[in-house]
């Protein structure tokens, strides 16, 4: 063909270069690519949309579950059982580092109502597997029209586990803590306990309720749960064996103020909060005062020694009760005669007592009681602390009755702080449940001084070799202390056969370092009391027994009665006075 279209002629080479397209191939060629690049971009364009609205479809479902689903606590998720949490709140430890408070991974069962198909049959399963849960509460609960109700908090490992078996849709599961307390009632009016969303209600759980709520390091406290573990055994049996209706008993070192043991009893499991009575709650060794009958005339010696206007060897006519208006002072074993302090001290004369407040004056006393702090609230860490009774208008008949601790009514802890100030040299020391580093300890400020001090161990170890507390005395350990009997009050008066027995106690009196004090509520004479209720007779022996079983354990060997430490003069003093007397 010729260039114009024909057919080839004789002389076109044989293998010619092909000709270049036709413009209308061109054409067709260019639209082909066009129309699958274009198909291509489309395609691409869709995908990009399907994963841009997969995209927000899921940012909205995680916004709408965190924030908006249905009312469900965003603290919540959608499966039946949840990785709990590490636990928050710290522990409380002993001063050995026991744990006492602690807290343990646990589940809570909520429910969405809306999503529950059978509520009557869900309520009997669930109630089946929860037995707090009754099947009426349940289907009251799943009836609602709500799309969130708490079933039941703090589920046992085990009750969480039948729960999830059930496969009930709409039950759900919230990790949390729960609060637990390994020794139980041993320790509950010190560390107290939380509510069911752990925040603290009692004792050092809500003292120090910021502080466990960071979790960062443990409250280690000044108790010794093996000492609270006898005071507690010992003081139980003493008011079993007078049928008394609680107690007290506290152990305190001496020279730091931190208190080793603190018991109240009737008391609590912190791990049943709930079915704990008032009484079991109520702390009567810090929130609970008292009138504390004799053991008051520990602190009505040691201020008329101190003030140098009575000596040692001054004597007290108590041959003849008292008479101030219509009030009578009398003693509960009178001697007939006058008593030299030493004696108003061991055979517990309250018109002894008496005349020598009226030698101090009432000016002096009250600023001497100030000193001591009976007149303020303790400062130790626990909320239930009990504030002081005295009289507002501090007259001569009650100057007199508060020499022998009638009239003005103090918490355990105003007592054994006070004593433990008589003993260790004349330094009162707040009493602290925290345990205390060497450099942490308080100096103490002066209340009496160091040759006060002296006297008053020699007076307190008398009382317990020839006086009222006999029954204290712990063989090997030199204790020293005061009985306290007490009618208690009821109203503006007192009750004729309620009575508060008491004892307060320190050893060894060579170089006291711990104080003991126990006190009985409402004890009766049992058959080998011969009739009587008395400090002597129910409190002291529970302070000897205690003595005897801590002592070894805190490492005091014994000394021998007749090391020249275990000496008082005191006594042979005192002997050789009621020889002459008879």
């Amino acid at each position: 063909m010729s260039p114009f279209g024909g057919s080839p002629g004789p002389c076109s080479p044989r293998h010619a270069d092909p000709l270049p397209p036709r413009r209308e191939e061109i054409v067709q060629l260019d639209g082909s690519t066009k129309k699958a690049l274009e198909t291509g971009r489309s395609r691409l364009l869709i995908g990009a949309a399907l994963f841009a609205l997969a995209f927000i479809a899921i940012c909205g479902r995680l916004v709408d579950v965190t924030l908006f689903e249905d009312g469900i606590d965003p603290r919540t998720a959608e499966q039946p059982s949840l990785a709990a949490p590490v636990a928050e709140r710290a522990d409380i430890v002993d001063r050995n580092g026991v744990v006492l408070a602690t807290s343990l991974q646990t589940a809570s069962l909520f429910a969405n109502p809306r999503q529950i198909k059978n509520v009557d049959e869900a309520a009997k399963e669930i109630a089946a597997t929860i037995p707090e849960l009754s099947v009426a509460e349940l289907k009251a609960k799943l009836s609602t029209d709500k799309s969130f109700v708490w079933l039941q908090r703090n589920l046992t490992p085990r009750q969480e586990y039948d729960v999830t078996r059930l496969g009930i849709m709409g039950l759900y599961f919230q990790a949390g803590e729960r609060r637990a307390y390994p020794m139980g009632s041993l320790t509950s009016h010190v560390v107290g306990f939380t509510d069911i969303d752990n925040k603290g209600l009692g004792g050092i759980e809500q003292s120090f309720d910021d502080v466990l709520a960071g979790g960062r390091h443990p409250v280690q406290l000044s108790l010794d749960v093996r000492i609270q573990q006898i005071l507690r055994q010992e003081l139980q049996r003493g008011i079993d064996d007078f049928t008394g209706i609680g107690g007290a008993g506290i152990v305190l070192d001496a020279q730091t103020g931190e208190v080793l043991a603190l018991v109240s009893l009737p008391d609590f499991d912190p791990n049943q909060i709930n079915s704990a009575n008032p009484d079991q709650r109520f702390n009567r060794a810090t929130l609970g005062v008292y009138e504390m009958g004799s053991t008051f005339k520990t602190l009505n010696t040691a201020m008329a020694l101190d003030s140098g206007k009575i000596k040692m060897t001054d004597a007290f006519d108590a041959a003849h009760p008292i008479q101030i208006g219509r009030y009578t002072i009398h003693d509960f074993e009178p001697m007939h005669r006058a008593l030299s302090v030493p004696e108003v001290f061991m055979y517990s004369s309250n018109i002894g007592a008496a005349r020598m407040a009226m030698v101090i004056g009432i000016e002096a006393q009250k600023a001497f009681m100030a000193k001591f702090g009976m007149l303020r609230p303790v400062s130790l860490e626990l909320p239930e602390l009990g504030k002081p009774q005295y009289p507002a208008d501090w007259r001569p008949i009650n100057s007199m009755t508060i020499a022998f601790g009638q009239g003005i009514a103090v918490s355990a802890v105003h007592v054994v702080s006070a004593v433990a100030a008589m003993v260790n040299g004349g330094l009162i020391r707040p009493a602290t449940l925290i345990k205390r580093a060497p450099d942490e300890v308080s100096d103490g400020q002066r209340v009496i001084s160091p040759d006060t001090s002296s006297k008053m161990r020699e007076l307190l170890r008398l009382v317990v070799q020839a006086g009222t507390g006999k029954s204290a005395d712990a063989p090997g350990y030199l204790v020293g202390g005061k009985t306290g009997t007490a009618q208690k009050q009821k109203g503006h008066g007192y009750e004729p056969n309620a009575r508060l027995a008491s004892f307060i106690g320190a050893f060894p009196m060579s170089a006291p370092r711990y104080v003991v004090f126990v006190m009985v509520d409402e004890p009766h004479p049992n058959a080998h009391s011969y009739g009587f209720a008395t400090g002597g007779w129910v409190a002291a022996p529970v302070v000897s027994r205690v003595v005897q079983r801590m002592a070894p354990m805190l490492g005091l060997p014994p000394i021998p009665k007749d090391a020249p430490e275990a000496k008082n003069e005191l006594l042979t003093q005192v002997s050789a006075t009621a020889n002459a007397a008879e």
